[in-house]
């Protein structure tokens, strides 16, 4: 089901969304009840409002519409909360400003079961205004699907200028030789798995930001994927070049990320 602001979602309200595709969003995985980093969540939320529509979103609220969508419903699942304004006018976009809280759920990726390594195809896409979660994922799903229909199982975008910089629809991070966890210096959204990630302890020897190039990558021993949905996964190639799909620093990542405490929902 999908609830609109707490109730039944109309499917002129839906219709709405899915014709204009003007809004943004963010998606947490539920684990019992609870979420990690929920309070990023929020802040997004929040922040990403005031960009698109120049409004005000309570966090309180948008928790509430996620309770009452989730219920006491117990295991692993992924809740999206998504943000539009159902009287949106294409003609007339300056006057969306009532943006309403759609909460929808799907099945957690992975659940029992670990994700094996990615293999990933480098292709060049800039992602519009990086900086906001939006609902507009009409170039990274072309180039997903190019990707996959290529023999890959996702794709890594670089820039124009060469540059790596995130996956579809996922964080990249790469470990040198010497075991320091590399980010790549670029234009990306900045995954609230990822923020973890950066401001917590993994045990190593830490983390720098810098820009990747095809000469960088190729001297690494290792790639992870980050999101909400996988957590920390392994990537075994990107292009033709192999890396460690069993790598001690990702495996730390991965179980730092497992420790981060759950926020009730």
């Amino acid at each position: 089901m999908a609830t609109l602001n707490g109730s039944p979602a109309s499917l002129a309200a839906l219709q709405a969304l899915a014709l204009t595709n003007y809004g943004h969003f963010t998606t947490m995985r539920v684990e019992d009840g609870g979420v990690r980093g929920l309070a990023l969540h929020l802040a997004r939320l929040v922040g990403d409002c005031r960009a698109v529509f120049g409004a005000e979103l309570d966090p309180e609220w948008v928790r509430e519409c996620v309770r009452r969508e989730v219920g006491g419903r117990a295991g692993a699942f992924m809740v999206r909360v998504t943000v539009f304004d159902p009287e949106l006018d294409l003609t007339a976009p300056d006057r969306a400003g009532h943006p309403c809280v759609l909460v929808t759920t799907r099945p957690a990726p992975g659940a029992g079961r670990p994700l094996p390594a990615l293999r990933v195809q480098r292709l060049v896409f800039h992602r519009d205004t990086p900086s906001v979660k939006h609902v507009a994922l009409f170039g990274q799903l072309r180039l997903r699907r190019a990707a996959r229909l290529a023999g890959y199982d996702d794709v890594l975008f670089v820039g124009s200028d060469g540059l790596v910089s995130e996956g579809c629809t996922w964080n990249v991070g790469f470990v040198d030789e010497a075991g320091t966890v590399v980010w790549p210096e670029a234009d990306v959204l900045p995954g609230t798995t990822m923020r973890l990630l950066r401001t917590g302890r993994t045990g190593r020897d830490g983390q720098v930001t810098a820009p990747v190039t095809d000469g960088r990558l190729r001297s690494m021993r290792a790639a992870f994927a980050t999101s909400t949905g996988i957590g920390v996964r392994s990537v075994a190639a990107v292009d033709d070049v192999l890396l460690r799909k069993d790598d001690p620093v990702v495996d730390a990542l991965r179980e730092a990320y497992a420790a981060v405490p759950l926020d009730r929902l």
